[in-house]
């Protein structure tokens, strides 16, 4: 007999975030209000500083750069309650032609903008170097130093508004389109319609058969929408081809590193540490596979729990596991994660039109940051939390440098989030008595690592050959897109996981590829930056806390390596990749310790 899929309870079902903080409503009026004093704020703006941008003083282009803050703020806090509306009702047509028409506005408003960037690349080295010396420019400097890395492959200021107005009605509708097609396909498993998000949590139940069918309905749902999912994908490469060719970029991966402040060198670095220990991925999956009795192990039991009792946490044991795990490591970072929960700045329900996946979202200082997750009470959902929330306070803290200096790069953002993670996970070890449970915890702890960091890596890798692919050999076809997804996922694995036929489709539903190309490989960038930092922190634990609470509030004002030195780690270490990769072989030891197989 075919069991049925079991439907639980969490207590999320009723969590929502209140986005009355930002706007009453679609139909507040404070939003077209807002959208009006952007645009005049900005033709102003142009009128008063487009003539002889390149004369001002430190202190006047210092008025200059909080008149501009001031404008991209106001346009940042529409644009964060269109976008936070529309991913909980992305299947009604009415959010997403909210979003277009507000990108829409925002664009015409930009665009009044552009010249800023221009006129201040055109200011001669020399002049500009003056200025960024000036303390009047203290708050603005590494802000302004770093926009000149893109001073060649900026445009003419006509080029850079045909530019802007092309994507909103091209990449960004591509985007819309493969958002929404996701969110709104229905997966067939065992007679019940179940959402994507729904079919990824049974990945991870204890059921084999369950993950089994899951699998295949994720496999078959997806081959069904191909031909959108494949052109989306196809426009996506063009685009990025077409905008790198105009900006003189050397490859594809340039603007993304330049905008991570990291250097190529450093990202062949990382991505050659993380390939040369695939091995302990095998050797951990082939443990899995003896610890579960089964042969071969297969893609759809990666996520297998160890033990199949596993616990299951409702919302309140979630939020008193995490809040407590970060009020031990830091009160104060514990108060400001309690304010997520007690203000409703989380949305955790499972919903028809809700978008799959996490996010913390930023908003602006004015505000405070929200999260989005879709909680189902595994220990994974646990961790998901841990991870939004560490971006949550991480945001929330950056908030002190202002709108355009709290952002971080990539290789920074995902550090809080991770070491959230990390203190999260040693909370629930130091909870759990039964060795089983521990057994189950620390494999689950060691399997999410490995997603961070060798299958994100694994990832990157096929965007790689992706984007290389499309401008070699032109519009790529699914099967070509499968062949060079398999190719890089499989060498992970070597021989210890045997995939089903149907997850050479699996590149289809990853959102990073759609909606921010390269992005990937700053998770593993995060997640061993953050294994250095939690040796630092077990090394000196008090001494620890003060110099990672200054790192978060810095935000971006400062270098990636700046930012970091406040907590004694150094990014240019070359032993650093190399060092985090070992603490992660000890977690694969002590599993193997545990299971009594040394």
């Amino acid at each position: 007999m075919v069991k049925a899929v079991q439907s639980t309870t969490t207590g999320a079902e009723s969590i929502h975030w209140r986005l009355q903080d930002l706007y009453a409503g679609s139909d507040d009026p404070r939003l077209e209000a807002d959208m009006l004093w952007a645009s005049s704020a900005a033709e102003d703006f142009a009128r008063q500083y487009r003539p002889g941008l390149g004369d001002l003083d430190a202190a006047a282009l210092a008025t200059a750069m909080q008149s501009l803050e001031a404008i991209r703020q106001r346009l940042g806090r529409v644009g964060t309650f269109r976008y936070l509306s529309y991913v909980t009702h992305a299947d009604q047509p009415a959010y997403g032609a909210a979003l277009q028409a507000y990108e829409e506005a925002a664009t015409q408003v930009s665009n009044q903008l552009i010249f800023f960037d221009i006129a201040w690349n055109a200011v001669d080295e020399n002049r500009a170097e003056q200025l960024l010396q000036d303390p009047a420019l203290a708050h603005w400097a590494h802000l302004l130093r770093n926009w000149r890395q893109y001073r060649s492959h900026l445009r003419s200021e006509s080029e850079e508004q045909i530019l802007s107005e092309k994507r909103v009605t091209g990449r960004a509708l591509w985007e819309r389109l493969f958002d929404e097609t996701l969110t709104e396909m229905r997966f067939n498993l065992r007679g019940k319609a179940m959402t994507e998000q729904e079919v990824l949590t049974l990945l991870s139940n204890p059921d084999r058969t369950l993950r089994h069918d899951a699998a295949e309905s994720l496999s078959t749902g997806l081959e069904s929408r191909l031909h959108t999912l494949t052109t989306c994908f196809n426009a996506i490469l063009a685009d990025k081809a077409l905008d790198d060719r105009l900006r003189s970029y050397p490859h594809w991966l340039s603007e993304r590193n330049l905008s991570n402040e990291i250097s190529d060198s450093m990202v062949e670095a990382l991505e050659a540490a993380v390939v040369s220990r695939y091995a302990l991925v095998a050797r951990y999956y082939r443990l899995k596979a003896k610890l579960l009795r089964v042969a071969p192990l297969m893609d759809y039991d990666r996520y297998a729990p160890i033990s199949s009792a596993a616990r299951r946490y409702d919302w309140a044991e979630c939020q008193r596991i995490v809040l407590a795990a970060v009020h031990d490591f830091s009160p104060e970072l514990g108060a400001i994660g309690q304010r997520f929960f007690d203000e409703h700045w989380i949305d955790a329900a499972l919903a028809p039109g809700k978008r799959g996946g996490a996010f913390a979202h930023p908003v602006t200082p004015d505000v405070h940051p929200y999260l989005m997750v879709n909680y189902t009470g595994t220990v994974r959902d646990v961790m998901t939390v841990a991870h939004e929330l560490g971006h949550g306070i991480h945001q929330y803290l950056a908030r002190e440098q202002g709108y355009l200096n709290a952002d971080t790069p990539l290789t920074t953002a995902e550090t809080a989030s991770v070491f959230g993670e990390m203190l999260t996970f040693e909370r629930l070890m130091r909870e759990e008595q039964d060795p089983q449970q521990r057994l189950t915890l620390l494999c689950g702890k060691i399997e999410d690592t490995f997603a961070t960091v060798f299958r994100q890596m694994a990832m990157h890798r096929f965007e790689v050959v992706m984007h290389n692919a499309r401008r070699c050999e032109g519009e790529l076809s699914k099967e070509r897109l499968a062949e060079l997804w398999m190719q890089t996922q499989t060498e992970q694995f070597a021989d210890s996981i045997q995939f089903s036929p149907g997850y050479r489709w699996w590149w289809s539903y990853i959102p990073h590829f759609i909606g921010s190309p390269g992005y990937v490989y700053a998770y593993a960038f995060g997640e061993l930056l953050t294994l250095a930092l939690i040796q630092r922190y077990r090394e000196n634990p008090q001494g620890f806390v003060p110099g990672y609470v200054a790192m978060l509030k810095l935000g971006g004002s400062k270098t990636p390596a700046e930012v970091v030195a406040e907590t004694g780690v150094n990014l240019e270490d070359p032993d650093l990749w190399s060092k985090a990769l070992d603490y992660l072989a000890s977690m694969v030891d002590e599993a193997e310790s545990l299971a009594g197989v040394r």
